[in-house]
Protein backbone atom coordinates (compact mmCIF):
# COMPACT_ATOMS: atom_id res chain seq x y z
CA UNK A 1 0.00 0.00 0.00
CA UNK A 2 2.91 2.33 0.74
CA UNK A 3 5.74 0.67 -1.20
CA UNK A 4 6.75 3.95 -2.85
CA UNK A 5 7.41 5.56 0.53
CA UNK A 6 10.91 5.71 1.94
CA UNK A 7 10.00 4.77 5.49
CA UNK A 8 6.36 3.69 5.73
CA UNK A 9 4.58 4.42 8.99
CA UNK A 10 7.50 6.32 10.47
CA UNK A 11 6.68 9.37 12.56
CA UNK A 12 8.36 12.68 11.78
CA UNK A 13 8.42 15.82 13.89
CA UNK A 14 8.28 18.93 11.72
CA UNK A 15 9.40 22.21 13.25
CA UNK A 16 8.45 25.51 11.62
CA UNK A 17 10.41 28.56 12.73
CA UNK A 18 8.29 31.72 13.00
CA UNK A 19 9.34 35.28 13.75
CA UNK A 20 8.13 38.88 13.66
CA UNK A 21 7.12 39.63 10.09
CA UNK A 22 6.96 36.04 8.85
CA UNK A 23 4.81 35.62 5.73
CA UNK A 24 1.57 33.88 6.69
CA UNK A 25 1.22 31.34 3.89
CA UNK A 26 4.94 30.55 4.00
CA UNK A 27 4.43 28.75 7.30
CA UNK A 28 0.69 28.07 7.35
CA UNK A 29 0.76 26.27 3.99
CA UNK A 30 3.32 23.65 5.05
CA UNK A 31 1.70 23.49 8.50
CA UNK A 32 -1.61 22.52 6.92
CA UNK A 33 -0.17 19.97 4.51
CA UNK A 34 1.77 18.05 7.15
CA UNK A 35 -0.95 18.42 9.76
CA UNK A 36 -3.77 16.95 7.68
CA UNK A 37 -1.70 14.07 6.31
CA UNK A 38 -2.94 10.72 7.55
CA UNK A 39 -2.53 7.04 6.77
CA UNK A 40 -6.29 6.74 7.13
CA UNK A 41 -8.55 6.99 4.11
CA UNK A 42 -11.12 8.80 6.23
CA UNK A 43 -9.12 11.87 7.15
CA UNK A 44 -11.46 14.06 9.14
CA UNK A 45 -10.55 13.76 12.82
CA UNK A 46 -8.13 10.91 12.12
CA UNK A 47 -6.51 9.72 15.37
CA UNK A 48 -3.00 10.98 16.08
CA UNK A 49 -1.50 7.50 15.73
CA UNK A 50 -2.55 7.52 12.06
CA UNK A 51 -0.82 10.81 11.39
CA UNK A 52 2.76 10.53 10.11
CA UNK A 53 3.73 14.03 11.24
CA UNK A 54 3.74 16.03 14.44
CA UNK A 55 3.95 19.70 13.47
CA UNK A 56 5.19 22.33 15.92
CA UNK A 57 6.00 26.02 15.70
CA UNK A 58 9.05 27.66 17.25
CA UNK A 59 9.97 31.28 17.91
CA UNK A 60 13.18 32.72 19.28
CA UNK A 61 12.01 33.08 22.89
CA UNK A 62 8.74 31.16 22.79
CA UNK A 63 6.69 34.35 22.97
CA UNK A 64 3.99 35.23 20.51
CA UNK A 65 4.83 36.87 17.20
CA UNK A 66 2.95 39.02 14.71
CA UNK A 67 3.09 38.01 11.06
CA UNK A 68 3.73 40.29 8.09
CA UNK A 69 0.05 41.09 7.71
CA UNK A 70 -0.78 41.35 11.41
CA UNK A 71 -1.84 37.84 12.43
CA UNK A 72 -0.93 37.06 16.06
CA UNK A 73 0.57 33.59 16.57
CA UNK A 74 1.57 31.78 19.76
CA UNK A 75 4.33 29.21 19.11
CA UNK A 76 4.67 25.82 20.75
CA UNK A 77 8.32 26.19 21.72
CA UNK A 78 11.26 28.51 22.04
CA UNK A 79 14.62 27.83 20.43
CA UNK A 80 15.91 26.79 23.85
CA UNK A 81 13.29 24.13 24.61
CA UNK A 82 12.64 22.82 21.09
CA UNK A 83 12.42 19.01 21.07
CA UNK A 84 14.44 16.98 18.58
CA UNK A 85 13.24 17.64 15.05
CA UNK A 86 13.33 15.51 11.93
CA UNK A 87 12.45 18.36 9.58
CA UNK A 88 12.98 22.09 10.03
CA UNK A 89 11.16 24.56 7.79
CA UNK A 90 12.37 28.16 7.66
CA UNK A 91 9.72 30.37 6.01
CA UNK A 92 10.27 33.77 4.48
CA UNK A 93 8.94 37.19 5.27
CA UNK A 94 10.56 40.31 6.66
CA UNK A 95 13.92 38.62 7.22
CA UNK A 96 16.23 41.65 7.47
CA UNK A 97 16.10 41.95 11.30
CA UNK A 98 16.69 38.25 11.93
CA UNK A 99 19.27 37.80 9.16
CA UNK A 100 21.73 39.56 11.45
CA UNK A 101 20.47 38.00 14.71
CA UNK A 102 23.39 35.85 15.85
CA UNK A 103 21.29 33.77 18.27
CA UNK A 104 18.84 32.80 15.55
CA UNK A 105 21.62 32.23 13.05
CA UNK A 106 23.47 29.97 15.47
CA UNK A 107 20.32 27.98 16.23
CA UNK A 108 19.48 27.41 12.57
CA UNK A 109 23.08 26.37 11.97
CA UNK A 110 22.94 23.86 14.83
CA UNK A 111 19.59 22.49 13.65
CA UNK A 112 20.92 22.09 10.10
CA UNK A 113 23.39 19.52 11.44
CA UNK A 114 20.75 17.61 13.41
CA UNK A 115 17.67 17.37 11.22
CA UNK A 116 17.14 14.91 8.38
CA UNK A 117 15.71 17.62 6.13
CA UNK A 118 16.30 21.37 6.27
CA UNK A 119 13.82 23.33 4.21
CA UNK A 120 13.09 26.93 3.31
CA UNK A 121 10.15 28.74 1.76
CA UNK A 122 10.51 31.92 -0.27
CA UNK A 123 13.32 34.22 0.97
CA UNK A 124 13.79 31.96 3.98
CA UNK A 125 16.50 30.52 1.73
CA UNK A 126 18.71 33.45 2.80
CA UNK A 127 18.52 32.27 6.40
CA UNK A 128 19.70 28.75 5.65
CA UNK A 129 22.23 29.68 2.97
CA UNK A 130 24.22 31.62 5.58
CA UNK A 131 25.46 28.30 6.91
CA UNK A 132 26.91 27.04 3.64
CA UNK A 133 24.42 24.19 3.30
CA UNK A 134 23.56 25.32 -0.22
CA UNK A 135 27.10 25.89 -1.45
CA UNK A 136 27.83 24.05 -4.70
CA UNK A 137 24.22 22.95 -4.85
CA UNK A 138 21.04 24.13 -6.54
CA UNK A 139 18.27 26.05 -4.81
CA UNK A 140 15.45 28.47 -5.46
CA UNK A 141 13.73 31.37 -3.76
CA UNK A 142 11.15 34.07 -4.51
CA UNK A 143 11.56 35.37 -8.07
CA UNK A 144 11.79 38.95 -6.82
CA UNK A 145 14.98 38.35 -4.80
CA UNK A 146 16.84 35.90 -7.02
CA UNK A 147 19.38 38.50 -8.19
CA UNK A 148 20.02 39.59 -4.60
CA UNK A 149 20.39 35.98 -3.50
CA UNK A 150 22.94 35.34 -6.22
CA UNK A 151 24.94 38.37 -5.10
CA UNK A 152 24.94 37.20 -1.48
CA UNK A 153 25.60 33.54 -2.24
CA UNK A 154 27.59 33.16 -5.47
CA UNK A 155 28.41 29.52 -4.69
CA UNK A 156 24.75 28.52 -5.00
CA UNK A 157 23.17 27.78 -8.38
CA UNK A 158 19.74 29.42 -8.22
CA UNK A 159 17.04 27.98 -10.46
CA UNK A 160 14.27 30.16 -11.84
CA UNK A 161 10.71 29.22 -12.80
CA UNK A 162 10.57 26.17 -10.55
CA UNK A 163 8.33 25.56 -7.56
CA UNK A 164 11.00 23.83 -5.47
CA UNK A 165 14.42 22.21 -5.58
CA UNK A 166 15.09 18.94 -3.75
CA UNK A 167 18.74 18.34 -2.84
CA UNK A 168 17.97 15.43 -0.53
CA UNK A 169 18.73 16.78 2.91
CA UNK A 170 18.03 20.39 1.87
CA UNK A 171 14.87 21.44 0.04
CA UNK A 172 14.06 25.00 -1.01
CA UNK A 173 10.91 26.43 -2.53
CA UNK A 174 10.03 29.51 -4.51
CA UNK A 175 7.74 32.17 -3.09
CA UNK A 176 4.78 31.88 -0.75
CA UNK A 177 2.30 29.40 -2.31
CA UNK A 178 5.18 27.35 -3.73
CA UNK A 179 5.72 26.15 -0.16
CA UNK A 180 2.54 24.11 -0.59
CA UNK A 181 3.93 22.34 -3.65
CA UNK A 182 7.19 21.66 -1.84
CA UNK A 183 5.31 20.28 1.15
CA UNK A 184 3.25 17.92 -0.99
CA UNK A 185 6.46 16.80 -2.67
CA UNK A 186 8.02 16.01 0.70
CA UNK A 187 4.82 14.35 1.84
CA UNK A 188 4.90 12.07 -1.20
CA UNK A 189 8.63 11.44 -0.81
CA UNK A 190 8.26 10.38 2.82
CA UNK A 191 4.88 8.63 2.92
CA UNK A 192 4.02 7.74 -0.65
CA UNK A 193 1.79 9.04 -3.40
CA UNK A 194 -1.42 7.71 -1.89
CA UNK A 195 -1.10 9.69 1.33
CA UNK A 196 -0.07 12.85 -0.55
CA UNK A 197 -2.97 12.54 -3.00
CA UNK A 198 -5.38 11.96 -0.14
CA UNK A 199 -4.18 15.10 1.65
CA UNK A 200 -4.44 17.16 -1.55
CA UNK A 201 -8.00 15.93 -2.10
CA UNK A 202 -8.91 16.75 1.49
CA UNK A 203 -7.50 20.28 1.11
CA UNK A 204 -9.09 20.66 -2.35
CA UNK A 205 -5.66 21.61 -3.68
CA UNK A 206 -4.95 20.91 -7.34
CA UNK A 207 -1.50 19.42 -7.75
CA UNK A 208 -0.06 16.88 -10.15
CA UNK A 209 1.91 14.31 -8.18
CA UNK A 210 4.56 12.30 -9.98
Amino acid sequence: MHDDALEPYKKWRVGIFIYEGVEELDFAGPFEVFSVASYQTTMFDAPQEDKPFEVVTISKDGNGITTHNGLAITPNYSMENTPDLDILIVPGGVIEPIFYDEDISKWIGEQSKKVDILSSVCNGAFLIAKHGVLNDRTATTHWQVISVFRAYFPDVEVLENVKFVDEGDVVTSAGISAGLDMSFHLLQRLTGKEVAAQAATFMEYDIELE
